[in-house]
């Protein structure tokens, strides 16, 4: 009860020089907004360059050794996915060919990298039900599936195939035919995918082997442990492969993305700037406030008030400028979500656990800043007052 009879006190320090609240949540606003964006671009990141790995149809999945990213697939002898066949547990195979391919735009005729996935039609390799309920096209060559949710520089492919039914364009030169579309979205890795069969893939790639392969597909029997198969996978097979979880394979993607690249690293760093940002617009709020009432303070230290009853004070100074100013910039950054999303098509959206670390660190960071100021607050000497 003691906490909140002291709060009047902290909030009419802050409401009488209205000037210097709103600079300083402004301020606030402004190192939440920071936080947010570098937060929000550096999950979108993540997000988009594992989705497609998410979004295929097994439980554990063989890559070469060597292999980091989609970006640049390593390939491996399908030979290895054939011995998996034989281990017990293992119910089905199939091989998935990954290359990158110029998309022409059947507008503009520019052409433009997409990320071409060879699939076995026969077989289901993606979890998608756009893919699944069409895939079944692919069966005829130079016929695609085409990624709607891709940058819109390949061209309104979507728009078009909805309202037509069917789409011509080129796709490493050869006229190809779009025959369904399914959502998968853009990363920082490809701006787009398209789906062909596996023999339509080494039509448009010549110069690849058709038994060599980029990733191996392995789905299990019912009820039994994805683990313990993986460990025999591993222990059996040459050291040539690589046997991983769905999950670890989106893991190896991901470690790529944060440790591999630099891009990880400055979005990081650009959060930890808004976080110092923050620091010290707010200290020099409440050093400066802190300031022009040192008699007042003495004041109170004269009439028996001690320290730590006036760092209460200004620690519920320092909160009530941390709510004040989270609550704009998480709206603002909400809305800078949307305008991102349209414009770069990455899935960057608020998350609750992004908004709950953001408010811990705002808060973190105010009553930081009102310890520091703290400092100047014990100079307030009860012989000021005389």
């Amino acid at each position: 009860m003691k906490l909140f009879r002291k709060t009047p006190l902290a909030w009419r320090q802050l409401m009488k020089e209205k000037t210097r609240l709103a600079v300083a949540v402004a301020g606030i606003t402004f190192a939440d907004m920071l936080m947010f964006i570098q937060l929000g671009f550096q999950s979108a990141l993540f997000d988009a360059s594992v989705k497609p790995h998410r979004s295929l149809q097994a439980d554990l999945v063989l890559i070469n050794p060597q292999f980091q990213t989609l970006f640049a697939v390593k390939s491996f002898s399908r030979e290895r996915l054939y011995q998996a066949l034989g281990y017990e547990g293992v119910q089905s195979v199939t091989s998935l060919y990954i290359g990158s391919g110029q998309w022409r735009n059947p507008i503009t005729r520019l052409d433009r990298t997409i990320l071409v996935w060879g699939i076995d039609p026969t077989q289901t390799t993606f979890n998608l039900p756009e893919i699944q309920q069409n895939q079944y096209h692919l069966k005829q060559l130079y016929q695609v599936l085409f990624d709607q949710a891709g940058r819109p520089e390949y061209g309104p492919i979507g728009d078009i195939f909805q309202k037509t039914g069917n789409l011509q364009t080129e796709l490493n030169n050869k006229a190809i035919s779009v025959k369904g579309v399914f959502k998968n979205g853009a990363s920082f890795a490809a701006d787009g995918n398209v789906i062909v069969s596996d023999s339509t893939f080494l039509q448009l790639f010549p110069q690849r082997q058709r038994d060599r392969i980029e990733v191996g597909l392995i789905t299990l029997k019912p009820g039994v442990d994805p683990e313990k198969v993986r460990s025999q996978l591993a222990a059996g097979l040459p050291n040539d492969v690589r046997v991983l979880t769905l999950e670890g394979f989106a893991e190896v993607e991901k470690q790529y993305w944060e440790n591999g690249t630099a891009i990880g690293f400055i979005f990081t760093l650009g959060a930890a700037v808004g976080f110092i940002v923050g620091i010290v617009i707010v200290y020099q709020i409440l050093y400066s406030d802190v300031s022009d009432h040192l008699p007042e303070y003495a004041t109170l230290k004269a009439m028996g008030y001690t320290d730590r009853y006036l760092l209460g004070v200004l620690l519920q100074e320092a909160l009530f400028l941390a709510i004040l100013g989270f609550l704009p910039g998480f709206i603002l950054s909400f809305g800078l979500y949307q305008v991102t999303y349209a414009a770069t098509m990455l899935p960057i959206f608020m998350k609750t656990e992004r908004a709950i670390r953001v408010w811990i660190l705002t808060v973190i960071m105010c009553s930081f800043s009102g310890a520091i100021a703290m400092r100047k607050l014990r100079s307030a000497d009860p012989a000021d007052v005389f």
